[in-house]
């Protein structure tokens, strides 16, 4: 197989971020690392396991992948398209309300592997578009939704901080749900 990168095109995320540079290259350092400690926690095990809730809550690990994954997709939309991307709270659907739930669960048919190759694939998106994107100062108003204050705006950089936070905080929790799973866990 003939090798047709050159110098100027990145062939991994990792490149991609430290050509990037400076800022970039270090907040998608951040979230690599985060990214790498939730999906860690899913080592050796199977598809049943990951979508076991083994606390009072409803979280299970392959749920969480999968709204984070969910989550990160939104965000880069916003940052690409502004508010209509995530759309209007106020006009959501019971519907909308259950695909969401349905994102903190293993659904039947859904897999370990499959789940962890989406989340690839939504992280590679994210590193390639913030590695590219002209400036991380643009901003977007935020949609109508009770969790935001009404007339805030989110640059792209807040936006990514966002993501690095959100990413991080499931990690934490699927750690939790990994230690009362088996007893494992990620650090320590």
């Amino acid at each position: 197989m003939t090798d047709t990168t050159t110098a100027t095109e990145p062939t991994t995320r990792e490149q991609a971020a430290e050509a990037a540079g400076g800022e970039r290259a270090d907040l998608l350092a951040v979230l690599g690392k985060c990214r790498h400690f939730l999906r860690f926690t899913t080592r050796d095990l199977t598809d049943e396991q990951v979508g076991l809730r083994t606390t009072a809550g409803e979280l299970c690990l392959g749920g969480l992948i999968k709204h984070v994954s969910s989550v990160e997709r939104g965000w880069v939309a916003f940052i690409l398209e502004g508010p209509s991307a995530m759309g209007d709270f106020d006009t959501m659907t019971e519907a909308d309300f259950a695909r969401r739930a349905d994102e903190f669960r293993m659904l039947p048919g859904e897999t370990l592997a499959g789940v962890l190759a989406d989340y690839e694939e939504t992280a590679r998106r994210t590193d390639e578009l913030i590695a590219v994107l002209p400036d991380l100062d643009a901003s977007h108003p935020l949609p109508k939704a009770p969790w935001f204050e009404p007339g805030a705006r989110w640059s792209a950089r807040k936006v990514l901080m966002h993501i690095i936070a959100e990413t991080s905080q499931h990690a934490g929790h699927a750690d939790i749900i990994r230690e009362a799973l088996d007893g494992a866990k990620s650090m320590g």
